[in-house]
């Protein structure tokens, strides 16, 4: 079994929203418990106790903790619900990335990139969409390198150009939605003003100007003048 020591020291990193007083369950742990029970078939924080109250024996023994009980499930809903998800971010980016180089040296490494929305995410009460997460994951190592949440008020086109900006994938073949192909995506063509293209209902081109001369003022001129036109010298 790999050690999960290099695991254990970036989870240490993630901000404790708790008090320095009064700690009897370190964060790493709880974090790191909380993900296993989820491997295992966990989805409710009272499923997660369950898992560490079953196995707390053998995970006191193997991580050689002083722990006389299992957290609750109050204690785990608490440390997990108030964690900053930006710092977990990080550190689970910066995990991914230890893996992905750890996966071999590939001649070009494949990364998708995809957006789904969660499911059972959306509050009708709040007047809040279903959250949008998008997710790039290397094909290569069957690992996901990091999650963005798109912005409610846009799409995935700007939170594409994010995450490939944060990860700097160089040298790297990414496929994404057709969506996502398009001109200005890569040539930044946003400088254009709204007056140099035609308008709704408007032709592409101007006509061109109607040439006018003396026959043309003298058939106007006739129109309403029935009188006979002077002879032209």
């Amino acid at each position: 079994m790999p050690s999960l020591t290099p695991f254990l020291t970036l989870l240490a990193e993630i901000e404790d929203p708790r008090r320095a007083e009064g700690k009897l369950y370190h964060l790493p742990h709880v974090v790191l418990f909380a993900i296993l029970a989820m491997l295992a078939g966990a989805n409710s924080y009272r499923a997660i106790h369950s898992f560490i109250d079953v196995h707390l024996v053998r995970l006191r023994d193997f991580f050689v903790l002083p722990w006389r009980r299992a957290p609750a499930y109050s204690t785990i809903r608490f440390i997990l619900q108030q964690l900053d998800p930006a710092s977990v971010e990080q550190v689970f980016r910066r995990h991914a990335a230890v893996l992905h180089a750890q996966a071999g040296d590939e001649w070009q490494r494949h990364v998708a990139i995809d957006g789904k929305a969660l499911r059972r995410s959306f509050n009708h009460f709040q007047d809040r969409k279903a959250a949008h997460i998008l997710s790039a994951f290397a094909s290569d190592a069957a690992l996901v390198l990091a999650h963005l949440d798109c912005d409610e008020k846009s799409n995935e086109i700007p939170a594409v150009q994010t995450l490939l900006a944060e990860l700097g994938l160089a040298g790297t073949l990414i496929t994404v939605d057709a969506m996502h192909c398009q001109k200005n995506s890569r040539t930044g063509r946003r400088d254009r003003r709204a007056h140099d293209r035609p308008g709704q209902g408007q032709p592409t081109h101007a006509a061109p100007a109607r040439r006018t001369g003396v026959r043309g003022e003298a058939s106007r001129r006739s129109a309403h003048d029935p009188r006979p036109e002077p002879a032209l010298a």
